[in-house]
């Protein structure tokens, strides 16, 4: 029997699905950390002159007094801001949210190289011989059994198979590399056939 079982379109959409979420993730924070915070911060700052020297003249008692949202409103119009009050933005704060980017975005450069990595394995069956992804090789044979419990959920069977005097597991992953299936139904097939004689 020839198979040869590569990565599957699923697993690929899959992984490349989780791959652009943690790194748009990473692209937020560092856009908060290195703009909009900074940004803000600086907003903020003219907020603060602005409610302060209104309290010290006398004009408004607090920061929730309307003449000091009035003054507000207007000077960010004359700045092309937008009227909504900002938020105090601290360093401690922007370098967080500068930290938390980084880590996501050197994550995700992490987990892309692992994709990729993971492109270059497969599970082949060559004649009497199975191919694992980790390149073990098990001759078709030596396989006493296939547990299946977690193919319906996962995908996923183990050949159990002798090696010596040892049992071992062979992992046949169809759901990541396509095409397993094949060599499962061939090993159950000789299975039964030794069952019978």
């Amino acid at each position: 029997m020839n198979v040869d079982a590569r990565i599957s379109k699923a697993w690929r959409k899959r992984m490349l699905f989780l791959l652009f979420m943690f790194s748009g993730v990473g692209a937020w924070f560092l856009s908060d950390g290195y703009i909009y915070w900074p940004n803000e911060a600086v907003r903020h700052g003219e907020y603060v002159e602005i409610k302060d020297a209104l309290i010290e003249e006398g004009k408004a008692v607090d920061e929730e007094s309307s003449s000091v949202r009035l003054a507000w409103e207007r000077h960010a119009r004359e700045k092309g801001y937008k009227s909504k009050i900002p938020k105090e933005r601290t360093d401690e704060g922007i370098n967080e949210q500068r930290s938390i980017g980084w880590v996501m975005i050197i994550g995700s450069a992490l987990f892309a190289l692992w994709i990729g990595w993971n492109h270059t394995r497969r599970v082949q069956a060559e004649g009497e011989t199975i191919i694992g992804a980790s390149g073990e090789r098990v001759e078709l044979n030596s396989i006493i059994a296939i547990d299946r419990k977690k193919w319906d959920n996962k995908g996923i069977a183990y050949a159990i198979y002798t090696d010596g005097e040892k049992q071992r597991r062979l992992t046949l992953d169809d759901h990541k590399f396509e095409g397993c299936e094949e060599i499962i139904l061939e090993a159950e097939k000789r299975i039964k056939a030794r069952k019978k004689v």
